[in-house]
């Protein structure tokens, strides 16, 4: 799917374009204003086709754009600037995905190409769409991507401060001093061990997509006097984005810490409900040692054993049993073994 915009009266206004038509033929219905920004939502050949003929530039595939490699990521080509950063999409899910987002600026007209619609791109498009704009800078590309890339940080500063009230709530659960029964309880450790996990791999996720912005604000601010002049205001929110994705990084480091320590501390609790249980079955067989002891004893069968022809030997060796199991178990109890 192909969405062309163009600015007009302080906004961005859709513009209709035909995949038959000349490069010259699409304008704007309301106004000749110039196209400013091409949209390219899991493109077709012939979207790509129109675009890199409109521009002179070549549309990269969804495996160009998944690559790795740095040097595949962020470049120059045909006059412009490409770059791509990996987004995450489906937050709010609870199965967020990675998919990489391509900006290309030459000029003053931006091209983005992406194989999913992250909500940002819709939030900024519906607030740019308004009338002035609704304080939003959209005049040309540049502005764009930099208001796009605004948004994506955006969306992940609310995505970690609701991360991190969930992992606050785990925090009291792990921490919680209600008394349960200790296999309910390591079951419900074992449960909060797969919670903790989940919300570790969902902080990787938001460290990966945050460095990736953070290399293209990066990238795009040292073009400033070497390949092209930047605007004032073009330097100035590219320098907010920058410090907003690393305070974000810094503070998804901190949550990462706080996973990793909550699951530290789960699996000390685990063992020390195992430990307990085994100490309770250590405490039993020690208890009931003395007693056995006493049994085998009087169950010898030898000839002659003068206890055995007691008239209350039987309840003799009863009481000395209770006693000897009494005794261990007071002196557990006083040292705090139990």
């Amino acid at each position: 799917m192909l969405r062309v915009h163009a600015y007009h009266l302080d906004r961005l206004v859709p513009v209709v374009v035909s995949l038959s038509e000349p490069p010259d033929a699409a304008v704007p219905a309301e106004q000749e204003s110039p196209i400013i920004w091409y949209d390219l939502i899991t493109p077709t050949p012939e979207e790509e086709r129109l675009v890199g003929e409109r521009l002179g530039i070549t549309v990269p595939t969804i495996d160009e754009m998944e690559d790795i490699e740095l040097s595949a990521r962020l470049y120059q080509e045909d006059g412009a600037e490409f770059m791509t950063m990996t987004v995450l999409t489906r937050p709010d899910a609870g199965t967020p995905r990675k998919v990489p987002v391509t900006f290309i600026v030459k000029g003053q007209v931006l091209v983005t190409v992406r194989h999913a619609e992250p909500r940002p791109f819709d939030a900024y498009l519906a607030r740019a769409r308004k009338p002035n704009g609704t304080g939003l800078h959209s005049g040309y590309g540049e502005l764009i991507m930099t208001g796009l890339i605004e948004a994506v940080i955006d969306r992940m500063a609310d995505t970690l401060e609701r991360l991190g009230t969930e992992i606050d709530g785990i925090s009291q659960e792990v921490f919680s001093a209600e008394r349960t029964k200790a296999n309910k309880k390591t079951r419900d450790l074992q449960e909060l061990i797969r919670e903790v996990g989940t919300k570790g791999e969902f902080i990787t996720v938001v460290r990966e997509s945050l460095v990736s912005v953070s290399r293209v604000v990066a990238y795009y601010s040292a073009l400033d006097g070497v390949d092209r002049k930047l605007s004032k205001e073009l330097r100035q929110r590219l320098k907010l984005l920058q410090r907003d994705a690393t305070s974000l990084g810094d503070h998804s480091a901190f949550l990462s810490g706080k996973i990793n320590f909550l699951l530290d501390a789960t699996l000390g609790l685990i063992n020390l409900e195992q430990n307990q249980i085994i100490k309770i079955f250590s405490v039993a067989s020690v208890v009931f040692l003395p007693p056995t002891l006493v049994a085998s004893i009087y169950g010898m069968n030898f000839a002659y054993q003068p206890e055995l022809q007691w008239h209350y030997g039987y309840h003799a060796a009863l009481c000395l049993m209770i006693v000897s199991m009494i005794m261990p178990y007071l002196y557990f109890k006083r040292r705090g073994w139990l």
